[in-house]
């Protein structure tokens, strides 16, 4: 494995220099779909026309003097969830199917082209985003590119092996449980769950509203940052998106980790995990000289709250169409939701008024700490269809767990980024880096600090 083609940031420096133009890199991309796509299944929608449109509007404007952007002429694709004006959003679905083109762009959308992105299409996802596979059973399995036959994960699972696959660099995706974080893990690529409501949802099909964030995939650090900045600030359209621009993170990633207090977690995220999960928590200790472990307050109690949050919220989305069109969901999906369905209230209560007892003691935590070391996953990428495995000697769901540590720091919304530990000749693994809310800069401190090490790095798979 090699990078193919240069990164986000370094696509629109060469386009801006006028060393290549807008359409020809477009153009490039669109070629690697129309190559690669069949194979991988990511893209649900390859906008073509509209691309190439785009990208001569770029170059244009660079003829003339103007600046186009920070991401002038790049690439990106989007999960389906995101409304792309002209077409449907599908959000995984059969029955979104049938709705009419979005008038508009989700907000997220709008600000990459306005920095001067180029849309390139929609991306395979769960069905309505519960999932942690993206074996979808309308549009198809999306195959991982380390291995076909094996999950990309999800529910963002397009957007992962998109960018792992070098099909497009830079892709949209969310995060609900762990849904950016499982596929960035499994695809070996670099995923970013930002603070719960500090990027617009505004123009995307929600899950669990109070859960729900949206975040980039890429394969550095640096155009993970470059699109936080972009993304970043309040709207109107978002009722949780009302904080404005905090700080930019990009010009702080020359800053190092000295002085960071940086721990392992602890108890829960050390069990029913294969040995080489915990292992990647371990070479990124050892890289950063780092000994000291924390334990968060029963992770175990919040990722049952979360379980239970998510799908009483998500099954109240999709009450009309659980009672006339049961037969149009994905089986899984629906059985799912039926279940949340039929959740008590008074057990969705308890679980809210839990998940403001764990937000209060983990706060305390990060009183002594500044960044949190876990596995992303307790193991690497399955065949697809695979619907048990072994962990500990015990025989396990491969679904469900592969959120076993993503889903306790979901419940609280805390800023997540899952990195692609070294592993030659080896499935890919993820480690998260953990803060507190509203420190993206931090976690994107670190991860550039091991990137720059040698540590953690996401080549494009051929």
């Amino acid at each position: 494995m090699s990078k193919a083609y240069p990164d986000a940031t370094q696509i629109a420096e060469v386009v801006k220099g006028h060393e290549v133009s807008a359409q020809a890199i477009v153009a490039a991309a669109l070629a690697r779909i129309a190559d690669k796509n069949q194979a991988l299944n990511c893209f649900t929608a390859v906008l073509s026309d509209t691309a190439m449109a785009e990208a001569e509007k770029i170059d244009l404007a660079i003829a003339s003097g103007k600046n186009p952007g920070p991401l002038a002429g790049v690439p990106f694709a989007v999960k389906n969830l995101f409304d792309i004006a002209g077409i449907t959003t599908l959000a995984g679905s059969k029955i979104n199917a049938e709705k009419p083109p979005a008038s508009g762009d989700a907000t997220a959308v709008a600000r990459l082209k306005q920095a001067g992105a180029v849309l390139v299409g929609a991306l395979n996802m769960d069905e309505y985003a519960y999932g942690f596979v993206t074996e979808n059973a309308h549009y198809g399995a999306t195959h991982n590119p380390h291995d076909l036959t094996r999950i990309a994960g999800g529910s963002s699972g397009g957007s992962a092996a998109a960018v792992a696959g070098g099909l497009v660099p830079l892709t949209l995706g969310s995060d609900t449980n762990g849904s950016i974080r499982v596929p960035a893990a499994l695809c070996g690529i670099f995923g970013l769950k930002p603070t719960y409501g500090r990027l617009s949802r505004a123009g995307t099909v929600l899950f669990c509203s109070s859960f729900d964030c949206i975040g980039p995939f890429g394969r550095s650090v640096r155009d993970i940052a470059t699109v936080f900045d972009i993304l970043q600030g309040s709207d109107e359209r978002d009722p949780v998106c009302t904080q404005r621009n905090l700080e930019a993170c990009l010009p702080q990633l020359s800053q190092g980790i000295e002085g960071l207090r940086i721990a392992i977690a602890g108890d829960y995220f050390t069990k029913g995990a294969h040995p080489e999960a915990l292992e990647a928590v371990e070479q990124i200790a050892r890289a950063l000289n780092v000994t000291e472990c924390v334990t968060l307050p029963e992770p175990h109690r919040a990722r049952a709250a979360a379980y239970i949050i998510t799908a009483a919220e998500g099954a109240n989305l999709h009450l009309d169409n659980l009672r006339s069109r049961p037969g149009d969901f994905d089986f899984a999906t629906r059985d799912r939701f039926l279940a949340g369905a039929l959740i008590p209230a008074d057990w969705y209560i308890q679980a809210q008024k839990f998940r403001q007892w764990f937000r209060v003691r983990v706060r305390e935590v990060f009183q002594n700490v500044d960044i949190i070391l876990a596995p992303t996953t307790p193991y690497p990428t399955t065949p697809i269809g695979q619907q048990k495995i072994v962990v500990d000697g015990e025989e396990i769901l491969v679904r469900p767990n592969l959120g076993l540590f993503t889903q306790p720091l979901s419940f609280i919304g805390l800023p997540i980024i899952s990195v692609p530990i070294q592993r030659p000749n080896a499935l890919p693994l993820g480690v998260q880096i953990i803060a507190a809310p509203y420190n993206e800069a931090l976690i994107l401190r670190v991860a550039a600090v091991l990137e720059a090490m040698g540590v953690v790095s996401a080549p494009v798979v051929h």
